[in-house]
């Protein structure tokens, strides 16, 4: 890893490359064909730790229900947990409610461009942020995800800090073209340097690349290259997601909790679980029975 202040050049060599080939190899994803931010927020919120293939469908489906940060806002939170069936992650559409409700009370409706505001809304970090500025205002600033990630480290052929990748990244960022150069980045990761098949031998950018499969790969452990997730099955995520899942269909009495549990799971833990639920907003508890939330 470079030393933690050190300056790593970007290598703005692959600019000219990587822009001749995403000319003509963009995906064409429907929340690319818009620039209107509420779409672009559901669109970032749904594909968090989501493969884009699950999304697409429910894109729209959320959209036709929900096409304004309005007609989220006045909507109970449980209409939205609702839609969410199948999405996994449901803390992320008790947020996208939440923040619904911010943008009408404090922006007029309207998703702010500054980063600050953005920030200042639930669920949105310095990536959902900078991925608003940039697909829905085009801001000329560069949006890092762990693909992109990988990318920076291979490139330089450097195992790269969280400030280092992000510097270098809107380093990169060509004038006039943040939209298109952003996108075509993550299709670029996608199609050609995979995690796990980069691909050098056919790379457009091969020769402006300083690592090519040579060596160790410098994207391991680098700043925002994810590393392999927890196992989801047996976890008290899935626990969690059984829970939320039944309660779409109605409420359901305390006492049968426990079907839901895994084997070690004591009263204890589901009580607690059923806490973490209720504090989450995705559920409330009422006359012994658990349900979901009717907030508005």
């Amino acid at each position: 890893m470079a030393a933690a202040g050190a300056r790593v050049a970007a290598p703005t060599s692959v600019i000219g490359p990587l822009q001749a080939w995403a000319e003509n190899e963009l995906r064409d994803l429907p929340w690319r064909r818009t620039r209107d931010p509420w779409h672009i927020l559901v669109s970032e919120v749904m594909l968090q730790q989501t493969q884009v293939s699950r999304v697409v469908d429910r894109y729209h489906e959320f959209l036709e229900r929900f096409p304004t940060a309005q007609s989220c806002a006045i909507a109970p939170s449980s209409s939205v947990i609702e839609l969410w069936a199948g999405l996994g992650y449901n803390r992320r559409a008790v947020n996208l409610w939440r923040a619904a409700g911010q943008v009408v009370a404090r922006h007029d409706g309207v998703l702010p461009s500054d980063l600050a505001s953005l920030l200042a809304l639930p669920g949105i970090g310095p990536y959902t942020a900078r991925a608003i500025q940039v697909f829905a205002y085009e801001h000329d600033i560069a949006v890092v995800d762990t693909n992109v990630g990988r990318l920076l480290a291979r490139w330089t052929a450097t195992t790269l800090t969280a400030k280092q990748a992000q510097h270098m990244a809107d380093e990169l960022v060509p004038v006039g073209s943040g939209w298109q150069w952003n996108q075509g980045l993550f299709d670029f990761a996608v199609a050609v340097c995979t995690k796990r098949d980069p691909g050098c031998s056919s790379c457009p950018v091969a020769t402006a690349c300083r690592w090519r499969g040579n060596g160790d790969d410098p994207a391991v452990n680098s700043a925002g290259v994810s590393g392999k997730q927890s196992t989801f099955v047996g976890s008290e995520r899935q626990v969690r997601g059984r829970i939320v899942d039944a309660l779409r269909n109605g409420p359901v009495a305390l006492a049968d909790l426990s079907h839901f549990g895994r084997p070690e799971d004591s009263r204890g833990d589901m009580i607690r679980i059923v806490d973490g639920l209720v504090t989450d907003g995705l559920a409330n508890r009422r006359h012994g029975f658990l349900m979901l939330p009717d907030e508005r």
